[in-house]
Protein backbone atom coordinates (compact mmCIF):
# COMPACT_ATOMS: atom_id res chain seq x y z
CA UNK A 1 0.00 0.00 0.00
CA UNK A 2 1.21 3.75 -0.02
CA UNK A 3 0.68 6.08 2.91
CA UNK A 4 0.31 9.56 1.70
CA UNK A 5 -0.15 13.13 3.34
CA UNK A 6 2.21 12.64 6.73
CA UNK A 7 2.30 16.00 8.02
CA UNK A 8 5.67 14.64 9.17
CA UNK A 9 7.16 11.40 7.79
CA UNK A 10 9.91 10.93 10.42
CA UNK A 11 11.91 8.49 9.00
CA UNK A 12 15.25 8.59 11.10
CA UNK A 13 18.23 7.37 10.30
CA UNK A 14 19.10 3.76 9.13
CA UNK A 15 22.20 3.66 11.80
CA UNK A 16 21.97 4.32 15.32
CA UNK A 17 22.52 7.77 16.64
CA UNK A 18 25.25 7.99 18.86
CA UNK A 19 26.43 10.61 21.14
CA UNK A 20 25.25 14.40 20.16
CA UNK A 21 23.65 13.24 16.95
CA UNK A 22 21.14 11.80 18.52
CA UNK A 23 18.05 13.31 17.43
CA UNK A 24 17.84 13.15 13.82
CA UNK A 25 14.28 12.49 12.65
CA UNK A 26 14.97 12.82 9.12
CA UNK A 27 11.77 14.94 8.43
CA UNK A 28 10.43 14.54 5.26
CA UNK A 29 7.09 17.44 4.98
CA UNK A 30 3.79 16.24 3.56
CA UNK A 31 5.31 12.59 2.98
CA UNK A 32 4.53 9.08 1.99
CA UNK A 33 5.74 5.55 2.54
CA UNK A 34 5.15 2.94 0.16
CA UNK A 35 5.09 -0.36 1.83
CA UNK A 36 5.76 -3.71 -0.59
CA UNK A 37 4.35 -7.16 1.31
CA UNK A 38 6.04 -6.87 4.97
CA UNK A 39 8.65 -4.46 3.80
CA UNK A 40 9.40 -0.39 3.35
CA UNK A 41 9.92 0.14 -0.57
CA UNK A 42 10.21 3.42 -1.03
CA UNK A 43 9.89 6.74 1.26
CA UNK A 44 9.76 10.13 -0.20
CA UNK A 45 7.15 13.19 -0.61
CA UNK A 46 3.33 12.44 -1.25
CA UNK A 47 3.19 13.71 -4.99
CA UNK A 48 6.36 11.95 -6.14
CA UNK A 49 5.26 8.18 -4.75
CA UNK A 50 1.83 9.02 -5.99
CA UNK A 51 3.14 10.10 -9.13
CA UNK A 52 5.52 6.23 -9.27
CA UNK A 53 2.50 4.63 -8.19
CA UNK A 54 -0.83 5.44 -9.03
CA UNK A 55 -2.74 1.81 -8.85
CA UNK A 56 -1.60 1.09 -5.15
CA UNK A 57 -4.17 0.94 -2.67
CA UNK A 58 -3.73 4.34 -0.60
CA UNK A 59 -4.19 4.94 3.50
CA UNK A 60 -4.33 8.75 3.84
CA UNK A 61 -2.76 9.83 7.19
CA UNK A 62 -4.75 12.68 7.01
CA UNK A 63 -2.14 15.78 8.09
CA UNK A 64 -1.22 13.50 11.00
CA UNK A 65 2.61 12.33 11.84
CA UNK A 66 3.73 9.36 10.51
CA UNK A 67 6.95 7.12 11.92
CA UNK A 68 8.44 4.00 13.26
CA UNK A 69 7.04 2.24 15.77
CA UNK A 70 8.58 2.02 18.87
CA UNK A 71 10.83 -0.58 20.02
CA UNK A 72 10.78 -1.39 23.72
CA UNK A 73 14.22 -2.87 24.51
CA UNK A 74 13.42 -3.40 27.97
CA UNK A 75 10.80 -5.51 30.14
CA UNK A 76 9.50 -7.99 32.03
CA UNK A 77 6.27 -8.14 31.31
CA UNK A 78 5.42 -11.68 31.99
CA UNK A 79 4.61 -12.82 35.58
CA UNK A 80 1.38 -13.60 37.49
CA UNK A 81 -0.34 -12.14 40.01
CA UNK A 82 0.55 -8.43 41.60
CA UNK A 83 2.39 -6.22 44.24
CA UNK A 84 -0.06 -3.41 45.12
CA UNK A 85 0.28 -3.83 48.73
CA UNK A 86 4.05 -3.40 48.49
CA UNK A 87 3.76 0.09 46.61
CA UNK A 88 1.51 0.82 49.93
CA UNK A 89 4.34 -0.43 51.75
CA UNK A 90 7.22 1.67 49.50
CA UNK A 91 4.74 5.19 50.70
CA UNK A 92 4.94 3.91 54.30
CA UNK A 93 8.78 4.02 53.97
CA UNK A 94 9.72 0.91 53.34
CA UNK A 95 12.84 0.79 50.38
CA UNK A 96 12.91 -1.13 47.31
CA UNK A 97 15.84 -3.37 49.32
CA UNK A 98 14.68 -3.85 52.14
CA UNK A 99 11.31 -5.42 50.54
CA UNK A 100 13.11 -7.89 48.85
CA UNK A 101 15.00 -8.89 51.91
CA UNK A 102 11.88 -9.79 53.89
CA UNK A 103 10.86 -12.04 50.84
CA UNK A 104 9.02 -9.54 48.99
CA UNK A 105 9.78 -7.65 45.80
CA UNK A 106 10.97 -10.06 43.22
CA UNK A 107 10.34 -13.36 45.47
CA UNK A 108 6.68 -12.35 46.17
CA UNK A 109 6.21 -12.23 42.20
CA UNK A 110 8.25 -15.49 42.06
CA UNK A 111 6.01 -17.58 44.16
CA UNK A 112 3.03 -16.24 41.96
CA UNK A 113 5.15 -17.19 38.73
CA UNK A 114 6.05 -20.71 39.93
CA UNK A 115 2.54 -21.81 40.29
CA UNK A 116 1.36 -20.76 37.27
CA UNK A 117 0.92 -23.16 34.15
CA UNK A 118 1.80 -21.84 30.46
CA UNK A 119 -1.68 -21.54 29.46
CA UNK A 120 -2.33 -19.07 32.60
CA UNK A 121 0.98 -17.10 31.82
CA UNK A 122 -0.28 -16.93 28.25
CA UNK A 123 -3.94 -16.29 29.27
CA UNK A 124 -2.80 -13.04 32.59
CA UNK A 125 0.37 -11.76 29.90
CA UNK A 126 -1.93 -11.50 26.71
CA UNK A 127 -3.44 -7.84 27.51
CA UNK A 128 -0.61 -6.64 28.51
CA UNK A 129 1.26 -7.01 25.21
CA UNK A 130 -1.96 -6.02 23.70
CA UNK A 131 -2.15 -2.91 25.57
CA UNK A 132 1.93 -2.18 24.59
CA UNK A 133 1.08 -2.79 21.29
CA UNK A 134 -2.40 -0.06 21.11
CA UNK A 135 0.42 2.25 22.77
CA UNK A 136 2.49 1.62 19.67
CA UNK A 137 5.13 -0.39 20.58
CA UNK A 138 5.77 -3.31 17.58
CA UNK A 139 8.87 -5.23 18.61
CA UNK A 140 9.31 -5.78 22.70
CA UNK A 141 11.66 -7.25 24.65
CA UNK A 142 10.49 -9.97 27.10
CA UNK A 143 12.31 -11.43 30.04
CA UNK A 144 11.88 -14.30 32.10
CA UNK A 145 13.33 -14.28 35.98
CA UNK A 146 10.16 -15.00 38.17
CA UNK A 147 10.91 -19.02 38.02
CA UNK A 148 14.44 -18.76 38.97
CA UNK A 149 14.28 -22.55 38.78
CA UNK A 150 14.72 -24.39 35.66
CA UNK A 151 10.93 -25.89 34.92
CA UNK A 152 9.35 -22.20 35.89
CA UNK A 153 11.96 -20.58 33.48
CA UNK A 154 11.27 -23.16 30.76
CA UNK A 155 7.61 -22.11 31.11
CA UNK A 156 7.56 -18.34 30.97
CA UNK A 157 9.81 -18.85 27.75
CA UNK A 158 7.07 -20.91 26.38
CA UNK A 159 4.51 -18.62 27.23
CA UNK A 160 6.91 -15.79 25.76
CA UNK A 161 6.79 -18.18 22.18
CA UNK A 162 2.84 -19.14 22.19
CA UNK A 163 2.54 -15.17 22.87
CA UNK A 164 4.71 -14.06 19.77
CA UNK A 165 3.10 -16.67 17.94
CA UNK A 166 -0.55 -15.28 18.37
CA UNK A 167 -0.04 -11.86 18.57
CA UNK A 168 1.01 -9.00 16.04
CA UNK A 169 3.81 -7.54 18.58
CA UNK A 170 7.14 -8.74 17.83
CA UNK A 171 8.32 -10.52 21.05
CA UNK A 172 12.21 -11.08 21.80
CA UNK A 173 12.35 -13.03 24.37
CA UNK A 174 15.38 -12.65 27.48
CA UNK A 175 16.55 -15.98 29.49
CA UNK A 176 16.89 -13.91 33.17
CA UNK A 177 17.62 -16.61 35.55
CA UNK A 178 20.07 -14.32 37.45
CA UNK A 179 16.82 -12.02 38.07
CA UNK A 180 17.76 -12.76 42.76
CA UNK A 181 18.77 -15.68 44.36
CA UNK A 182 15.64 -17.65 44.93
CA UNK A 183 14.67 -18.30 48.47
CA UNK A 184 15.83 -22.21 48.35
CA UNK A 185 19.58 -20.91 47.80
CA UNK A 186 19.12 -17.38 49.98
CA UNK A 187 22.02 -18.67 52.12
CA UNK A 188 24.12 -20.14 48.95
CA UNK A 189 24.48 -17.58 46.39
CA UNK A 190 27.85 -18.95 45.04
CA UNK A 191 26.05 -22.53 44.51
CA UNK A 192 22.88 -20.78 43.02
CA UNK A 193 25.76 -19.24 40.38
CA UNK A 194 26.95 -22.40 40.15
CA UNK A 195 23.73 -24.36 40.04
CA UNK A 196 22.68 -21.40 36.73
CA UNK A 197 26.38 -21.79 34.75
CA UNK A 198 26.23 -25.66 35.02
CA UNK A 199 22.73 -26.38 34.48
CA UNK A 200 20.52 -24.00 33.72
CA UNK A 201 22.26 -22.04 31.07
CA UNK A 202 23.07 -25.64 29.30
CA UNK A 203 19.10 -26.68 29.87
CA UNK A 204 17.98 -23.14 28.16
CA UNK A 205 20.17 -23.75 25.74
CA UNK A 206 18.83 -27.46 24.89
CA UNK A 207 15.31 -26.39 25.13
CA UNK A 208 15.94 -23.80 22.84
CA UNK A 209 16.92 -25.59 20.03
CA UNK A 210 14.23 -28.41 20.34
CA UNK A 211 11.63 -25.67 20.75
CA UNK A 212 12.28 -23.07 18.73
CA UNK A 213 14.84 -24.42 15.48
CA UNK A 214 15.52 -21.83 13.57
CA UNK A 215 15.30 -18.56 15.86
CA UNK A 216 18.17 -17.01 17.46
CA UNK A 217 19.09 -17.79 20.62
CA UNK A 218 17.53 -15.71 23.59
CA UNK A 219 19.38 -13.29 25.19
CA UNK A 220 20.74 -14.13 28.42
CA UNK A 221 20.92 -11.07 31.32
CA UNK A 222 21.78 -11.14 35.19
CA UNK A 223 20.85 -8.48 37.48
CA UNK A 224 24.31 -6.82 38.93
CA UNK A 225 23.64 -5.23 41.84
CA UNK A 226 23.85 -5.54 45.70
CA UNK A 227 21.05 -8.08 47.05
CA UNK A 228 21.66 -9.85 43.87
CA UNK A 229 24.50 -10.59 41.94
CA UNK A 230 27.81 -9.76 42.74
CA UNK A 231 30.03 -8.05 39.47
CA UNK A 232 32.50 -11.57 40.23
CA UNK A 233 28.90 -13.55 39.67
CA UNK A 234 27.92 -11.58 37.09
CA UNK A 235 30.96 -12.05 35.06
CA UNK A 236 30.88 -16.10 35.85
CA UNK A 237 27.28 -16.29 34.39
CA UNK A 238 27.70 -13.81 31.01
CA UNK A 239 30.89 -15.39 30.33
CA UNK A 240 29.03 -18.79 30.46
CA UNK A 241 26.31 -17.71 28.76
CA UNK A 242 28.59 -15.87 26.03
CA UNK A 243 30.34 -19.65 25.51
CA UNK A 244 27.18 -21.24 24.66
CA UNK A 245 26.50 -18.79 21.78
CA UNK A 246 24.07 -16.30 23.90
CA UNK A 247 23.93 -12.82 22.93
CA UNK A 248 24.23 -10.49 26.70
CA UNK A 249 22.76 -8.40 28.62
CA UNK A 250 22.87 -7.12 32.01
CA UNK A 251 21.17 -5.01 34.83
CA UNK A 252 23.69 -2.44 36.22
CA UNK A 253 23.98 0.15 38.67
CA UNK A 254 20.45 0.47 39.17
CA UNK A 255 21.11 1.23 43.31
CA UNK A 256 25.02 0.73 43.88
CA UNK A 257 27.88 1.53 41.30
CA UNK A 258 29.77 -2.00 41.30
CA UNK A 259 30.88 -1.75 37.61
CA UNK A 260 28.46 -3.92 35.81
CA UNK A 261 28.32 -1.51 32.60
CA UNK A 262 32.08 -1.92 32.12
CA UNK A 263 31.75 -5.84 32.17
CA UNK A 264 29.04 -5.18 29.33
CA UNK A 265 31.11 -3.53 27.33
CA UNK A 266 34.10 -5.67 27.68
CA UNK A 267 32.19 -8.21 26.55
CA UNK A 268 30.28 -7.14 24.03
CA UNK A 269 26.29 -7.21 25.43
CA UNK A 270 24.56 -5.24 23.42
CA UNK A 271 22.88 -3.64 26.27
CA UNK A 272 23.63 -1.92 29.78
CA UNK A 273 20.52 -1.28 31.65
CA UNK A 274 19.50 1.30 34.26
CA UNK A 275 22.68 3.17 34.92
CA UNK A 276 21.72 5.78 37.77
CA UNK A 277 24.65 5.33 39.66
CA UNK A 278 26.65 4.47 36.40
CA UNK A 279 30.55 6.09 37.31
CA UNK A 280 32.58 8.11 35.09
CA UNK A 281 34.83 5.57 34.11
CA UNK A 282 32.19 3.27 33.17
CA UNK A 283 30.37 5.73 31.23
CA UNK A 284 33.58 6.24 29.24
CA UNK A 285 33.89 2.42 28.79
CA UNK A 286 30.50 2.33 27.38
CA UNK A 287 30.51 5.05 24.65
CA UNK A 288 34.48 2.94 23.69
CA UNK A 289 32.10 0.39 22.74
CA UNK A 290 28.77 -0.72 20.89
CA UNK A 291 27.12 -1.65 23.92
CA UNK A 292 23.58 0.38 24.12
CA UNK A 293 23.16 2.55 27.23
CA UNK A 294 19.15 1.54 28.34
CA UNK A 295 17.56 4.12 30.19
CA UNK A 296 14.31 3.38 32.24
CA UNK A 297 12.93 6.59 33.44
CA UNK A 298 9.57 4.59 34.49
CA UNK A 299 11.60 2.55 37.18
CA UNK A 300 12.96 5.87 39.19
CA UNK A 301 9.24 7.64 38.47
CA UNK A 302 7.45 4.42 40.31
CA UNK A 303 10.06 4.65 42.89
CA UNK A 304 9.48 8.23 43.48
CA UNK A 305 13.29 8.40 43.27
CA UNK A 306 15.60 11.34 42.52
CA UNK A 307 18.05 10.44 40.62
CA UNK A 308 17.49 9.07 36.88
CA UNK A 309 19.96 7.50 34.13
CA UNK A 310 22.45 10.38 33.61
CA UNK A 311 21.78 10.76 29.64
CA UNK A 312 23.57 13.74 29.16
CA UNK A 313 27.02 12.30 30.19
CA UNK A 314 26.48 9.18 28.10
CA UNK A 315 25.41 11.70 25.40
CA UNK A 316 28.40 13.63 26.08
CA UNK A 317 30.98 10.98 25.91
CA UNK A 318 29.45 9.91 22.65
CA UNK A 319 27.86 6.81 23.77
CA UNK A 320 24.78 5.04 22.65
CA UNK A 321 21.20 6.01 24.23
CA UNK A 322 17.99 4.12 24.41
CA UNK A 323 14.87 4.31 26.42
CA UNK A 324 12.23 1.16 27.76
CA UNK A 325 9.66 1.22 29.97
CA UNK A 326 10.56 -1.42 32.31
CA UNK A 327 7.65 -2.87 32.57
CA UNK A 328 7.14 -5.01 35.66
CA UNK A 329 4.62 -5.92 38.20
CA UNK A 330 6.62 -3.98 41.62
CA UNK A 331 8.47 -0.83 39.72
CA UNK A 332 6.83 0.38 36.41
CA UNK A 333 3.73 -1.35 35.85
CA UNK A 334 3.49 0.55 32.18
CA UNK A 335 3.23 -0.65 28.95
CA UNK A 336 3.40 2.71 26.89
CA UNK A 337 6.88 3.72 25.26
CA UNK A 338 5.31 7.27 25.20
CA UNK A 339 5.33 7.37 28.96
CA UNK A 340 8.67 6.45 28.93
CA UNK A 341 9.40 9.14 26.22
CA UNK A 342 7.15 12.12 28.56
CA UNK A 343 9.56 11.31 31.40
CA UNK A 344 12.27 10.99 29.46
CA UNK A 345 12.43 14.56 28.06
CA UNK A 346 11.68 15.94 31.63
CA UNK A 347 14.06 13.69 33.53
CA UNK A 348 17.03 12.89 31.04
CA UNK A 349 16.14 16.30 30.07
CA UNK A 350 16.33 14.76 26.27
CA UNK A 351 14.30 16.85 23.56
CA UNK A 352 11.32 14.82 21.97
CA UNK A 353 13.55 14.26 18.97
CA UNK A 354 16.21 12.56 21.09
CA UNK A 355 13.74 10.93 23.24
CA UNK A 356 12.14 9.50 19.73
CA UNK A 357 15.38 8.33 18.47
CA UNK A 358 16.12 6.81 21.65
CA UNK A 359 12.81 4.81 21.43
CA UNK A 360 13.01 3.77 17.56
CA UNK A 361 16.49 3.62 16.27
CA UNK A 362 18.58 3.15 19.36
CA UNK A 363 16.02 0.91 21.13
CA UNK A 364 16.36 -1.74 17.73
CA UNK A 365 20.17 -1.59 18.45
CA UNK A 366 19.91 -2.76 21.83
CA UNK A 367 18.17 -5.72 20.86
CA UNK A 368 20.63 -6.42 18.00
CA UNK A 369 17.72 -5.32 15.26
CA UNK A 370 18.85 -2.09 14.01
CA UNK A 371 19.02 -3.67 10.40
CA UNK A 372 15.49 -4.57 10.55
CA UNK A 373 13.20 -2.43 12.35
CA UNK A 374 13.90 1.26 13.63
CA UNK A 375 13.92 3.93 10.99
CA UNK A 376 11.65 4.06 7.88
CA UNK A 377 13.79 3.20 5.17
CA UNK A 378 14.18 1.15 1.94
CA UNK A 379 14.33 -2.51 2.66
CA UNK A 380 13.58 -2.20 6.51
CA UNK A 381 10.26 -3.93 8.20
CA UNK A 382 7.31 -2.09 7.89
CA UNK A 383 6.43 -1.28 11.30
CA UNK A 384 4.86 1.95 11.17
CA UNK A 385 2.43 4.02 13.80
CA UNK A 386 -0.03 6.83 12.48
CA UNK A 387 -0.56 9.63 14.98
CA UNK A 388 -3.51 11.39 16.18
CA UNK A 389 -0.99 14.63 16.04
CA UNK A 390 0.52 16.70 13.57
CA UNK A 391 3.42 17.38 15.09
CA UNK A 392 5.85 15.04 16.46
CA UNK A 393 6.63 16.91 19.49
CA UNK A 394 3.26 16.16 21.12
CA UNK A 395 5.58 13.06 21.96
CA UNK A 396 7.15 13.82 24.69
CA UNK A 397 5.09 17.37 25.74
CA UNK A 398 1.98 14.98 26.52
CA UNK A 399 1.40 12.25 28.97
CA UNK A 400 -0.74 9.70 30.03
CA UNK A 401 -3.22 9.92 26.96
CA UNK A 402 -2.51 7.28 23.53
CA UNK A 403 -1.50 9.74 20.65
CA UNK A 404 -1.30 6.44 18.42
CA UNK A 405 -4.08 6.49 16.18
CA UNK A 406 -2.98 3.41 13.73
CA UNK A 407 -0.78 0.68 14.01
CA UNK A 408 0.65 -1.10 11.50
CA UNK A 409 3.17 -3.79 11.54
CA UNK A 410 4.71 -5.69 8.84
CA UNK A 411 2.47 -4.13 6.32
CA UNK A 412 -0.49 -4.79 7.84
CA UNK A 413 -2.84 -2.53 9.92
CA UNK A 414 -3.01 -4.29 13.34
CA UNK A 415 -4.38 -1.70 15.71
Amino acid sequence: MLIIHASQLLTLTKQPQRGTHLGHLGIIPDGAVHIVDEHIAEVGTSSDLLAAHPHEPILDAGGRVVMPGFVDPHTHLLWAGDRAAEFEMRLQGKTYLEILQAGGGILSTVRATRAASVQALVDENRPRLQRALAHGTTTIEVKTGYGLETQAELRMLSAILQLDAELSIEILPTFLGAHAIPPEWRANPEGYTDHLCGEMLPAVASWWSEHASGRPLPFVDVFCETGAFTLAQSRRILEKAKSLGFPLKIHADEFDNLGGASLAAELGAVSADHLVATSKHDIEALAASDTVAIGLPCTPFGLAEAHYTPAQDILAADGLLALATDCNPGTAWCESMQFAIALGCRYMKLTPAQAIAAATVNAATAIGRADVLGSLSAGKQADLLILNVSDYRHLGYRFGTNLVETVIKKGVVCA
